[in-house]
């Protein structure tokens, strides 16, 4: 191990050596196990005498901060939590925005017996080997050297993959150049703020939404307008004046799951073009889609360049891919591209490379037709028993795809899906509140149930545990 230490004062050439490597063992910098270097090697980065190295060792083992194995060494021991010492305080702070936002729900923090968490996909049903070997292709060095050009936007084969599979599937109407390969949809959207909204600008978004995004907005100094949502998606009538972008997710209604109406798609269209403002169309779980005729996405429908097109593979494949897409109109891409490569420079080569194979050899369209079986017959269930055991406490939206679908209380006060949340949480059954997803209305109680992350034969134990709390 590389030990830093820095002898200033040649007078306290011991105690600073002690100090110094007490100090990292008490930071936790030095952690239980790690190898010092041995008494000849530091005394030699040092240039000071061996002997004194070793008065230093023998004073640290004397402390217990370390301790020695015959023919193996020097090592950290063991070290009380209370004697570490804490950050060193700081006259900084950050930006009075960072006080308002939240922090977003740790979807790692808990391993629930019975997990109905929305958006999470069956981790155990995905192609392991098959992803394993297109990886370990990327790790060769003709693949990816020091040489290999770096695009922020992307790896050319991805983005080719990406708007063949979304012009087949999804009616988009991209060409490869105007593709964006993003770590997840999430920086899809910061890219897209960071390009286009300036402190103080409107954005308009979906109530209820997906909190996350709306506060990448607001992280961004934009001022948020929460419009309502009916049976047709988003109302475009009450859009406010002046509003600078809107964020819809109109395939698929997060959280509610209604789909958008072609009226309401062109109605929203139409004002885009008359406000001279911009549309994010977040089509973040289409590929699942279990019943009737799919609309045209807006990208499609848009003959005027105001619609940036997002997508993720963080559900159809994995999360922890961190793989997401977005489609701009030609004028965006040099700012875009400047505002990756500020960001990240660009998403990790041999992901993006593994998955430009893996779609390209057909292996996405053959997991996703598997997956979308697998998921409708989970939707159906838990609409089955919602129906038949719950009829009075829980009534399921109208949802015909995704990976979650919402259910109404038919009575109690707004927060009451919280506290049932919580209570169910202790029964080892995870459940989202759909009240924290409004912003200005009052809440509708209600729950989200995913169907993703918990096997089929779990989830009748997991609701009827779930009842319990009702």
């Amino acid at each position: 191990m590389d030990l830093h230490i820095s002898l200033t004062d040649r007078r306290q050439v011991s105690g600073d050596i002690y100090r110094q490597i007490r100090d990292a063992i008490l930071d936790a910098r030095l952690e239980s196990g790690n190898a010092l270097p041995s008494s000849r090697e530091l005394a030699r980065r040092l240039n000071v005498s061996r002997t004194t190295v070793m008065v230093v060792y023998e004073r640290l083992r004397a402390e217990g901060f370390v301790h020695t194995r015959v023919g193996a060494g020097t090592f950290v021991s063991d070290v009380k939590p209370g004697s570490r010492r804490s950050g060193r305080p700081s006259p900084l702070v950050a930006r009075p925005v960072w006080s308002e936002i939240p922090e977003g729900i740790d979807l790692s923090a808990t391993r629930p017996d019975f997990d109905f968490r929305p958006g999470v996909p069956d981790a155990s049903r995905f192609p392991f080997a098959a992803w394993r070997s297109r990886m370990a292709r990327q790790f060769r060095p003709r693949a990816i050297g020091a040489g290999t050009p770096i695009d922020a936007a992307g790896h050319p084969a991805l983005r080719a993959s990406i708007a063949r599979h979304i012009g087949v599937s999804r009616a988009v109407r991209a060409s490869p150049d105007e593709v964006f390969v993003t770590n997840g949809s999430q920086q899809a959207v910061n890219l897209i703020a960071r390009v286009l909204i300036e402190p103080g600008d409107t954005v308009a978004v979906e109530d209820p939404c997906y909190p996350l995004t709306l506060r990448a907005f607001v992280a961004h100094g934009a001022r948020v307008a929460s419009v309502p949502v009916d049976d047709e998606g988003l109302i475009v009538d009450q859009i406010p004046e002046r509003t600078r972008v809107v964020y819809v997710t109109p395939s698929h209604q997060y959280p509610l799951g209604m789909v958008m109406s072609m009226e309401r798609r062109q109605a929203l269209l139409a004002w885009a073009a008359q406000a001279d403002a911009a549309v994010i169309e977040d089509d973040y779980d289409s590929e699942f889609r279990y019943g009737g005729r799919p609309l045209e996405t807006l990208q499609s429908l848009d003959g005027a360049g105001r619609v940036l097109y997002v997508g993720s593979f963080s559900k159809s494949l994995l999360p922890t891919l961190r793989l997401g897409f977005l489609v701009a109109p030609s004028p965006l891409h040099t700012a875009l591209r400047k505002a990756k490569q500020l960001a990240d420079w660009h998403t990790a080569l041999p992901a993006q490379a593994a998955l430009a194979d893996f779609m390209d050899d057909g292996l996405l369209a053959q997991h996703l037709r598997r997956m979308r079986r697998i998921y409708n017959e989970r939707h159906d269930y838990i609409v089955d028993v919602l129906t038949r055991d719950l009829d009075g406490r829980l009534t399921p939206l109208p949802s015909a795809g995704g990976l979650h679908l919402t259910a109404f209380f038919d009575c109690g006060e707004p927060a009451r899906d919280i506290g049932v949340a919580d209570s169910a949480r202790s029964k080892g059954v995870a459940v989202l509140p759909l009240s924290y997803h409004y912003q200005t209305r009052a809440p509708q109680p209600g729950l989200l149930l995913g169907y993703g992350a918990i096997a089929s034969d779990r989830i009748g134990e997991g609701l009827r545990r779930l009842h319990l709390c009702l």
